[in-house]
């Protein structure tokens, strides 16, 4: 059952081509990561997908709909976090869930190693905490397409194990998880690699 179509997109930056004629279709439970070099359109595509975009030409469609901001549809973990922070990072995490009063966050708070510092303003921690923060913050809805730019840029191999298996966790329950990334640790992990090159989706390594 296909979840994410990707139909003929296109995308324009002033005069630019960002993305060509990309076509994709993705089912749920799997981690799929975008892979290329920067500039290869990697970011672009995660904020079309998240619906923060809207392509130049071409569609988008999430169980046949388009995307929306609704976090329980497609949620995203954007380069630059975006965290509240004056709120704990349990209160960041939770702000989807609060919105909708729902959401249990103390299992997803142990699993990224977050539990001790829960109550700790976000502004107090570290840039690799903050990240993982985002993370939950992106995952906490359960939501069908979870779209995360760069997730493990700030992280060391400890704590990437910890993203990994939270990401595992989550693509198990039906996400399908897209992860945009550099990171060789997180494409072994991958049930499914789309490469990217200049904008277009490539078959080459």
């Amino acid at each position: 059952m296909t979840l994410l179509e990707v139909r003929g997109v296109s995308h324009r930056r002033d005069k630019t081509y960002v993305l060509r004629d990309v076509d994709l279709s993705l089912e749920p439970s799997a981690l799929t990561v975008l892979a290329g070099r920067s500039g290869s359109g990697k970011s672009t595509l995660c904020h079309l997908i998240a619906g923060v975009m809207k392509p130049t030409s071409g569609d988008l469609l999430i169980g046949g709909r388009p995307p929306t901001t609704d976090w329980a549809t497609v949620s995203l973990l954007p380069q630059r976090l975006a965290l509240e922070p004056s709120l704990t990072v349990e209160e960041n995490v939770l702000l989807p869930a609060a919105l909708r009063a729902t959401g249990r966050p103390e299992v997803l708070l142990q699993r990224l190693g977050l539990a001790g510092i829960a109550k700790r303003p976000v502004q107090d921690t570290s840039l690799g905490e903050q990240q993982r923060t985002a993370l939950g913050r992106a995952l906490v809805l359960g939501p069908q397409v979870a779209v995360l730019d760069e997730p493990t840029a700030h992280q060391d191999d400890e704590h990437v194990h910890l993203v990994l298996d939270a990401l595992r966790a989550v693509v198990e329950s039906g996400t399908l998880a897209i992860v945009a990334t550099h990171d060789q640790r997180v494409i072994e992990a991958a049930d499914n690699v789309v490469r990217l090159r200049s904008g277009r989706i490539t078959p080459e390594p």
